[in-house]
């Protein structure tokens, strides 16, 4: 397993990444969002975001929106809370 990031304009999406499961290597990776972290300009706050089961986003009621990007990674990384990693 990898974890990998998509960035765009206002947000970077992190994602768990699995090796093709075939044994040719025939299919590529596979890539599940796990978390979202979207920046709002005019109070430049960075928010954090969870992936439900039908692959939408729904803001993260227990951590508070922060300047720091490094505090929503830590938090992701190091919590322990379920719902980013099952």
């Amino acid at each position: 397993m990898r974890v990998e990031c998509d960035v765009a304009a206002r947000h970077i999406t992190i994602l768990e990444c699995r090796p093709p499961w075939d044994e040719n290597g025939e299919t590529q990776w596979s890539r599940f969002p796990i978390a979202r972290m979207y920046f709002t300009k005019k109070t430049g706050l960075w928010t954090l975001f969870w992936r439900d089961r039908n692959l939408k986003f729904h803001q993260y009621r227990f951590l508070a929106p922060s300047p720091s990007l490094q505090v929503l990674l830590d938090h992701v990384d190091k919590s322990g809370d379920p719902i980013f990693w099952g």
